[in-house]
């Protein structure tokens, strides 16, 4: 049933509305469905990886910017699912980093199926440039859709005789790799973001070490009085 799915002209279509409406609503698993049918396409010619890396592409940045624009329009709290503490919490690290380094965080972000809704919404809300923010999502997506891509070929390497189970080690390897790409891009700017504390400390505590400039008085003069 895969195998005959992916050979169908429609799978293309239904791919381009599935990767659009994971870019803001994470609903469902965009990187799961590339990786899979890479593999499946290793052995069967099916679907065409040019076509599936091009509809994942349009997908995938046609999503971001919706939920840019999304964050402009309607802000951060309109959905319930927003206003949830987990979300909130989310929205705010992406606020902050935002703020400190935001071409780094646009193009990490698109590797972290929560933090990408959370950046995009909130670059949204908060003004970001939208021509910079378009030019960095565009590659990081370029980069998203080949990274996809190869771990589904690679895990699909290993299974010859079996289509299906290549699909599976595929998909298991993906999760993983994702799951490894995750936390090593949370710390990752979490180690940023102490780099920036002990930096904005470090110049508190020199500022505070400074001496104060003596303003001695001038003789004759009333410095009560603003000069003229």
């Amino acid at each position: 049933m895969l195998e005959h799915a992916a050979g169908q002209p429609w799978i293309y279509p239904v791919l381009l509305v599935f990767f659009f409406i994971d870019g803001f609503a994470t609903i469902l698993p965009s990187e799961t469905a590339i990786v899979g049918l890479s593999a499946l396409s290793l052995h069967s010619g099916q679907p065409n990886l040019w076509i599936l890396g091009f509809t994942a592409l349009i997908g995938a940045m046609a999503g971001d910017n919706m939920a840019y624009m999304l964050g402009r329009k309607i802000g951060l709290t309109r959905w319930k699912w927003m206003r949830r503490p987990k979300v909130q919490k989310m929205f705010a690290w992406a606020q902050y980093e935002l703020d400190k380094r935001g071409a780094v965080l646009i193009f990490t972000a698109r590797y972290i199926p929560w933090g990408r809704v959370a950046v995009n919404y909130v670059a949204g809300q908060t003004g970001f440039r939208h021509r910079t923010f378009f030019i960095l999502d565009a590659f990081a997506c370029v980069t998203w859709v080949g990274y996809s891509i190869g771990i589904g070929l690679l895990a699909g390497q290993w299974v010859h005789n079996n289509p299906l189970l290549g699909v599976g080690i595929a998909v298991a390897f993906a999760v993983l790799l994702g799951i490894v790409v995750d936390h090593a891009l949370r710390w990752w700017h979490k180690y940023l973001e102490r780099k920036d504390a002990a930096r904005a400390a470090a110049r508190e505590a020199s500022e505070a070490a400074a001496p104060a400039v003596d303003r001695k008085p001038v003789v004759g003069a009333d410095l009560s009085k603003p000069a003229g």
